[in-house]
């Protein structure tokens, strides 16, 4: 199954968030259907964003988070000396624009990486609604502290891993995610270049190319242009934890 289509086929459709197969991962959940109603009213829902295009800049005013409603973004800054650096690839069902909110601008931009369906949430009218709606408030909170999460575990991705475990851990955050999200998690497609990837986890191209050769030659996965599909989840596991398998004492130490 090429969970592509799933994505592609929703992306016109205007679904209100109490409808929304997302809700249980975005804004709406926690609160009471009277309350998603009223979140449903401020929400600007626009036509799908095709490929490359953007949906913030850096240094663009907050005036709104998104809500992803299918497809897939790419986050990045631009370092000193111009090039760019991937911050992060996000999926249907998560929020992104969050980290504008303490300088009140977009620190890095936002650019769909296929056809994508955005949900505009006006931040001053969302403050306003949150004040009033202590479920929202809780869900905004744990959106945030799971960005703060997300950030922690980038770190470590790009700690001391060796180049097998960053690659190997990114696939099974995807896996995870999409899983979470009601997609397959062993079938997806990756919209990103193999550029992006390598990018992303600090990794020269031709590594990442090489690395996922080794995960087909390895039978962990099987590769056809951008459809990866996971043969082995738990050899997959163990390639994103090597290190710390390799340094772990046995049962019967």
């Amino acid at each position: 199954m090429d969970t592509s289509r799933k994505v592609i086929d929703i992306t016109s459709v205007k679904v209100a968030c109490a409808s929304c197969s997302l809700r249980q991962l975005c804004l709406p959940m926690g609160i009471s259907p009277e309350d998603v109603q009223r979140l449903d009213d401020i929400i600007k829902r626009k036509r799908p964003i095709s490929r490359g295009g953007h949906i913030f800049r850096a240094g663009d005013t907050l005036s709104a988070i998104y809500a992803i409603r299918s497809g897939w973004v790419k986050s990045y800054a631009i370092a000193e000396d111009g090039s760019e650096q991937v911050t992060g690839f996000h999926l249907p069902g998560e929020l992104i624009g969050l980290d504008a909110i303490a300088s009140g601008e977009h620190p890095c931009s936002a650019k769909a990486l296929d056809t994508t369906s955005i949900c505009d949430i006006p931040f001053d009218r969302l403050e306003d609604l949150a004040a009033e709606v202590s479920g929202l408030q809780r869900q905004l909170l744990r959106i945030m502290s799971q960005e703060l999460t997300t950030d922690e575990e980038l770190l470590m991705l790009l700690g001391k891993r060796s180049a097998e475990e960053r690659l190997a851990a990114l696939l099974l955050s995807i896996s995870s995610r999409l899983s979470q999200r009601g997609y397959s998690a062993h079938e997806f497609r990756l919209p990103m270049s193999r550029n992006d990837i390598g990018n992303y986890l600090g990794l020269a191209v031709e590594t990442v190319s090489r690395l996922f050769t080794r995960f087909q030659q390895q039978g962990l996965l099987s590769v056809q242009n951008k459809l990866v599909s996971i043969q082995d989840l738990d050899g997959l596991k163990y390639a994103a934890s090597a290190s710390s398998n390799r340094a772990a004492p046995s049962a019967s130490a």
